[in-house]
């Protein structure tokens, strides 16, 4: 059995998170804030944020690495049989929310967690993922997204996109709403089944593959011309965005309960968001074609 080597994946996480950060300065031209922070109950992280930037609006690409005795409630409410271990997360987890409603919002997350105890066998896994969040959709733009995802998990099997772009339909889809996030990707976790270094090199394809999905959309929509009345849609979908993080996803809940510094866990809320009560866009509108178009689950990628 291959040897579970945590550190190599950290070196990865910390290089990844360097490179993604100077790729994005270099599209927007402003530099990333730096802030490392200590956890009293064990571990830390590095947070790079920017805000008011010249393409992004608001973002952040963040590593975190977090220890504890005990997990948190959300996770033993999951995993129960990991009661009494000893355990660590880490991972780079990233949301974009470009100033352009043409320009989608992004998330990305790779991570690895161990639990362990004296005379029992680890228990490992790896989870992460990517999607794509537009306002205003672009089938162009979904398809080449959807593509590299499928790409990045090629070499690793025919059976896991199929899979990982199911599970990521079902996990980004706010129930209340009923209606998906945005326009999908993929999304795993609990992920050992090829064994430590076939997992670890699919999650690195995956973390690897991020600017080529994200960033040739980036650079296509970022000049884009727009007016209020783009602005106006964007941040009353991004209203959706702020209820599923707060609601229903796992990795804030995870990192409020288990001490996580809060300034990072929440660095993926937009800036400018908006509300209105029991709102419809006009019929025939480009807003309804996202919800007609682009929202409902399709295949991407099909001829």
């Amino acid at each position: 059995m291959a040897t579970i080597n945590p550190a190599a994946v950290k070196a990865w996480l910390l290089d990844l998170q360097a490179r993604i950060v100077q790729a994005l300065e270099d599209v927007d031209g402003k530099s990333f804030l730096r802030d490392t922070w200590e956890r009293p109950e064990g571990g830390g992280g590095i947070s790079r944020l920017i805000e008011g930037g010249n393409v992004i609006e608001r973002g952040g690409v963040n590593f975190s690495h977090v220890r504890g005795a005990s997990l948190p409630a959300s996770a033993m409410a999951a995993r129960p049989e990991l009661a009494g271990r000893a355990w660590e997360a880490m991972g780079v987890s990233l949301v974009l929310h470009p100033h352009n409603p043409y320009a989608p919002t992004v998330h990305m997350n790779v991570r690895f967690f161990e639990a362990t105890a004296e005379g029992k066998e680890p228990v490992w896994w790896f989870g992460g993922g990517m999607d794509l969040t537009p306002y205003y959709g672009n089938e162009d733009d979904a398809r080449h997204f959807h593509q590299v995802c499928r790409d990045a998990l090629a070499p690793f099997g025919d059976d896991l996109h199929p899979r990982f772009k199911r599970w990521c339909d079902d996990y980004f889809y706010i129930k209340h709403r009923k209606e998906a996030r945005g326009v999908g990707g993929i999304f795993f976790d609990d992920f050992n089944e090829l064994g430590f270094e076939q997992s670890y090199a699919m999650v690195q394809s995956v973390g690897n593959g991020f600017l080529d999905a994200y960033l040739p959309i980036l650079q296509r929509r970022k000049d884009q011309p727009y007016g209020e009345r783009e602005r106006d849609f964007q941040a009353y979908r991004r209203g959706r965005y702020v209820e599923f993080n707060l609601v229903w996803d796992r990795g804030t809940l995870f990192g409020l309960q288990s001490g996580g510094r809060t300034e990072a866990i929440l660095m993926s809320m937009p800036p400018i968001v908006k509300w209105r009560y029991d709102w419809h866009p006009e019929p025939g509108s480009p807003e309804e074609k996202l919800y007609t178009d682009f929202l409902p689950h399709r295949d991407w990628l099909a001829p």
